[in-house]
C-alpha cells in the first residue's frame, strides 16, 4: 500500500465482546468508521477482524543465555508480529530494545525493565541481582527505565532448601512497591510458588505472572485487591520435563514443580471463577518460541474459562488493561483478520488471514 491508500476493512469487525460492525477505513495508519471522501486508491480486506492480540508476558531480545543482539530480537519481534500479537509487555529483559519503537513494521512494546533477582537466586545472565537493601533502588531505576512497570522474581530455588520459596522479607517488598507507585509504575513479580504470594499482594503488588501457586487462602486476596494474573499456561506445560531434569539434585522442588503443573487448570479457573483478572501471556523468549498468544487463548480455554472471556484476555480486556487502544475512532489500525469467527472457535487465532499494522498490510 502506498501512504495515500486508503484501506477498507469489512465483514465483522469485533470493537468489543458486545459490539460488531460492518465495517471500518484506515486513513493515514488511524482508524475510521466514517467513508473518506474522495479516496482513489482503496485496498479492501474482508473477514472477521480483532484488534491486535496481546501478549502480556513476552521477551524481545532474550533467549535462554540471555540478551540476544538486534538480528536476533528483530526475528522474535516479527514471529509475534506475523502471529497476530501486536502489543507486547516485555516482562523483563537485559536487551535495550527501544529501537523497535522507530519501527513501524514490528509491534509495539511496553518495556518492565531488566528482572530485578536476589543473588544468585535466577536464571544467570537475566537479572539484576540485588540484595534486600538494594531493592528500593533498583526498582526506581527499572521504573524510570521502563514504559510503566517494573519485575520482581519473587521466587525461586533455594538450594540450600532444595526447594521453591520466597525471595525478599516483607519490608523490602513493600518499600519497593510503594517508591514504583511513587514514580507512577505498576510492578508485577515472578511467583511459582505459595509462599511468596501474601506478602507481595498485601504490600501492593499489582499483578502476578505465573501464579501457580496460588491456594483457596490467597485466592480471595487477589480478588480484594484486585491483583491480576498472567497464567502462562503453555510455559507451565514445561514443568515436568524442567522436574525430571532436576529430580536427582532437588528431589523436593521436582516434587513441588509437578504439584503445580498437575492443578494448573484448576488454578486458574478458580482465579477466574473468584472475579480475579486473568490475561493472556506466553513467557516467549526464554526457552519458548515467540508467536503462541493464540496458543495461550486455547490454553485458558482448556482451563474452563469461557471462550468469550479467554478471547477478550488477549483482546479488549488486556488493551484496556495495559492503557493501550484497541479498534477506537482514531487509534492506530492495528488489527488482525480471520477467515471464521474466533468466538465461536478460539483454535481460529492461530491462523490469521491477513495482519495490519500501523495501517500497513504486514502479513
Amino acid at each position: 500500500m502506498s501512504e495515500r491508500a486508503v484501506l477498507h476493512v469489512k465483514g465483522r469487525i469485533l470493537v468489543g465482546p458486545d459490539e460488531v460492525r460492518d465495517e471500518l477505513w484506515v486513513v493515514g495508519g488511524r482508524i475510521s468508521y466514517d467513508r473518506p471522501s474522495g479516496a482513489r486508491d482503496i485496498r479492501t480486506v474482508d473477514g472477521w477482524v480483532l484488534p491486535g492480540l496481546v501478549d502480556a508476558h513476552c521477551h524481545v531480545g532474550l533467549d535462554r543465555h540471555g540478551a540476544v543482539p538486534e538480528d536476533v530480537a528483530e526475528k522474535q519481534a516479527l514471529t509475534d508480529r506475523d502471529a497476530g500479537a501486536l502489543l507486547l509487555r516485555d516482562a523483563g529483559s537485559p536487551s535495550d530494545t527501544r529501537w523497535v519503537d522507530d519501527r513501524d513494521d514490528l509491534p509495539k512494546i511496553i518495556r518492565a525493565g531488566r528482572h530485578i533477582a536476589r543473588t544468585r537466586r535466577y536464571i544467570r545472565g537475566y537479572a539484576w541481582e540485588v540484595e534486600p537493601d538494594d531493592l528500593v533502588a533498583y526498582v526506581a531505576q527499572e521504573a524510570r527505565r521502563g514504559d510503566g512497570w517494573v519485575k520482581l522474581v519473587g521466587d525461586w530455588i533455594d538450594r540450600d532448601l532444595g526447594d521453591l520459596s520466597a525471595c525478599w522479607p516483607r519490608g523490602a517488598v513493600e518499600a519497593a512497591i510503594a517508591e514504583a507507585h511513587r514514580l507512577g509504575a505498576r510492578v508485577t513479580a515472578h511467583c511459582f510458588a505459595e509462599d511468596s504470594l501474601r506478602d507481595l499482594v498485601e504490600a501492593g503488588i499489582d499483578c502476578v505472572e505465573h501464579a501457580t501457586g496460588l491456594t483457596d487462602d490467597t485466592i480471595p486476596l487477589f480478588a480484594e485487591r484486585g491483583v491480576a494474573i498472567v497464567p502462562t499456561l503453555v510455559n507451565i506445560a514445561t514443568f515436568p520435563a524442567l522436574a525430571d531434569g532436576g529430580e536427582s539434585k532437588f528431589p523436593r522442588w521436582s516434587a513441588h514443580m509437578r504439584r503445580l503443573h498437575e492443578r494448573r487448570y484448576d488454578t486458574v479457573r478458580s482465579a477466574h471463577d473468584a472475579g480475579i483478572p486473568v490475561f493472556v501471556g506466553t513467557d516467549a523468549g526464554g526457552t519458548l518460541p515467540h508467536g503462541l498468544a493464540a496458543d495461550e487463548v486455547v490454553e485458558l480455554t482448556k482451563a474452563g474459562i469461557p471462550p468469550a472471556e479467554a478471547l477478550a484476555a488477549g483482546t479488549w480486556a488486556a488493551r484496556e488493561w495495559l492503557g493501550r487502544p484497541g479498534l477506537d475512532e482514531g487509534a492506530p489500525a492495528d488489527l488482525v483478520v480471520y477467515a471464521a469467527d474466533p468466538r465461536a472457535d478460539v483454535r481460529t487465532l492461530r491462523d490469521p488471514r491477513r495482519v495490519v499494522l500501523n495501517g500497513r498490510v504486514v502479513g
